[in-house]
């Protein structure tokens, strides 16, 4: 196999708590997490000129060893002794520092692409562990779908996937820096913390309203004040019938669950007039199959 393409899926946290500091200074966190269709293309060419060469629409991404994507590369390349070229070619969609683990939807891509394009024989949770040396989120982007994070984010239980809903992203013209959230979140006292069973049992129960009605975010207490109009885009997205509407991990993505779909394209427009922001999209949840990956999941991308 000489060329292949793979999709890159976007996560939101449906909850997400963190629990306090580890002795080695990593957070116990606790979050559920779910993949969304909104993704980023990529493709793996071999090449004759036995290096990794990556190529993107974004200019301001390296494109050297700093990238995660040629961190996933060469952690398989190394490992396995491949003295062969690579041209990775990625088309990113997904919005960039906005709290949805691109970069590390596009590493466990690429660690999963470079497992069958050289036929290293790696099961899925041998590529998990490995996706853990790149990144917290890498081995849940590898899973897909909705699921129990705990330990650092690396430790992945599958849960009862989610009803299928319609959601709205806004992302703000604003960066966030993950690490200094963190930091910060530090110095606060978290008085209320999401009921990250209440979630996982209305996911059980398969119960939309009361996965959505008790979601919750403790990094929204940092995040908020460094950006605003997260507020005012929540109560947007309320206002136009989301059940409800948080933002996504470090942010400052903020999301909103719906329902109806001409509600969710109503309120992106709405979001649009506001002018905080161009990056708005409506897409669904997505949860691959489980047995058969990624074969026969139907995707729906953008009106």
């Amino acid at each position: 196999m000489d060329k292949l393409f793979l999709k890159a899926y976007g996560k939101l946290n449906l909850g997400l708590d963190v629990l306090g500091i580890r002795e080695d200074g990593y957070h116990e966190v606790k979050m559920v997490m779910q993949s969304v269709n909104l993704y980023d293309g990529i493709e793996i060419e071999k090449t004759d000129k036995k290096d990794i060469e990556i190529e993107t629409n974004l200019y301001y991404l390296p494109l050297n060893e700093n990238n995660i994507v040629y961190k996933a590369t060469k952690l398989l390349f190394d490992e396995f002794g491949i003295n062969e070229g690579v041209k990775i070619k990625l088309d990113k969609r997904i919005p960039v520092a906005a709290g949805m683990a691109g970069g590390s939807a596009d590493a466990a891509a690429v660690l999963r692409g470079i497992n069958k394009m050289f036929n290293l024989g790696l099961k899925r949770n041998d590529l998990m562990e490995r996706g853990g040396k790149i990144g917290a989120d890498v081995p849940y982007c590898i899973l897909n779908g909705t699921a129990l994070a705990t330990g650092i984010g690396e430790k992945i239980e599958p849960l009862t996937d989610i009803e299928e809903c319609y959601i709205l992203l806004a992302k703000p013209n604003v960066n966030i820096s993950t690490k200094s959230i963190y930091t910060e979140l530090d110095e606060i006292e978290i008085k209320n913390h999401p009921d990250i069973d209440l979630i996982v049992s209305g996911l059980k129960e398969k119960n939309l309203r009361k996965v959505a009605l008790n979601m919750g975010n403790v990094l929204e207490l940092v995040t908020i004040p460094k950006c605003p109009v997260i507020t005012d885009i929540k109560k947007k997205m309320i206002d136009g019938g989301a059940i409800n509407s948080m933002m996504s991990g470090s942010g400052p993505t903020v999301f909103g669950i719906f329902e109806n779909e001409e509600d969710a394209y109503q309120t992106k427009k709405d979001i649009m007039d506001m002018q905080c922001t161009n990056l708005v999209y409506v897409t669904k949840t997505f949860n691959p199959k489980r047995r058969n990956g990624e074969k026969n999941v139907k995707t729906c991308y953008e009106k």
